[in-house]
């Protein structure tokens, strides 16, 4: 069973049910969540929407939300408790995310209200920067700023996981010096075999691994090989983690985004999708023992969102 920490299926399915369609979820079960047994399915404000982003932000909401009603299989959760029941009673458990923080704009009080709709997990930027720092596509390379330092603080006490995947080195930075709770990269890979700047160098890796946080290796191809991105490749990535910051500090944040419109058609060779699960699984466990392969797949994550979020 895998903890995928990484989803933008809700962009999907808005854009689905904006077509008029009900119980996307439910309907594509069977496409998307084979061998999923919990998700992080994070709302991602698209570029052309960064100017009125709250709003963007709660129709996308209101529209996943209205599609987990309608659905059996499915439950938003809350915290690991609530995860844990829905797993046993044959549901897929949801966590809500925020893919950069462009939707709070400049207020706490934002960041409050989506928690109280279910936010459990602030990627603090995307690539680009908004009001609480700079993304790692950014001109400048400025950290946080001092809302920026305010929203780590607000999100300790309501209990809702850092994601430091996206923002550039100054700021994850900062975001280690004015926290002490553990932290995530939900959807990273290893610079030192693929240099690009969405990876993380060593030492922000073995930073992450100091915390007892969580870096989710990433299934976009540009992340895992720019010349041929493969599945060996992509388990190269989770081996050489495991080996720099120990098995109990990765996990995996797909990232999978075939289904969204625009996608470029690139994917991972042997990884394209959610149907190569088992390849994936049974490579793991060539490489890894029992103990190894649980904790990657599910226990990391588990841990660390029972430690922040409850």
């Amino acid at each position: 069973m895998i903890f995928d920490a990484h989803s933008d299926l809700p962009t999907f399915v808005y854009d689905e049910r904006r077509e008029d369609k009900t119980r996307v979820l439910e309907g594509n079960f069977e496409r998307f969540f084979n061998g999923i047994g919990t998700r992080v399915m994070a709302i991602w404000t698209r570029p052309n929407r960064r100017g009125d982003a709250t709003r963007y932000a709660l129709e996308v909401l209101n529209e996943f939300l209205r599609d987990v009603e309608e659905s059996d299989s499915f439950e938003l959760v809350g915290n690991t408790g609530e995860m844990k029941k829905a797993i046993e009673s044959g549901r897929v458990a949801l966590w809500l995310g925020l893919e950069g923080g462009e939707p709070i704009g400049e207020s706490l009080d934002l960041l409050e209200v989506f928690y109280r709709l279910g936010l459990r997990v602030l990627t603090l930027t995307w690539s680009l920067r908004n009001a609480i720092g700079d993304g790692v596509f950014e001109r400048t390379k400025g950290g946080l700023t001092n809302f920026g330092v305010e929203v780590v603080g607000k999100a300790e006490e309501l209990g809702i996981l850092l994601d430091l995947s996206h923002i550039n080195e100054a700021g994850f930075w900062d975001a280690l010096d004015v926290t002490s709770f553990p932290v995530i990269a939900s959807h990273s890979n290893a610079r030192a075999l693929c240099d690009h700047p969405r990876n993380l160098t060593d030492e922000q890796l073995k930073a992450i691994g100091e915390r007892d946080g969580v870096v989710g290796a990433v299934a976009i191809p540009g992340f895992v090989d720019k010349n041929r991105p493969t599945l060996d490749r992509y388990l190269e990535h989770i081996s050489y983690m495991v080996d720099l910051i120990g098995h109990r500090h990765v996990g995996l944040g797909f990232d999978f985004v075939y289904y969204l419109r625009g996608w470029s058609g690139k994917s991972v060779e042997g990884f394209e999708d959610e149907s190569k699960i088992p390849a994936l699984l049974k490579r793991m466990k060539e490489n890894f023992s029992e103990k190894e392969v649980k904790a990657i797949t599910f226990e990391n994550f588990g841990r660390v969102f029972e430690r922040v979020v409850g």
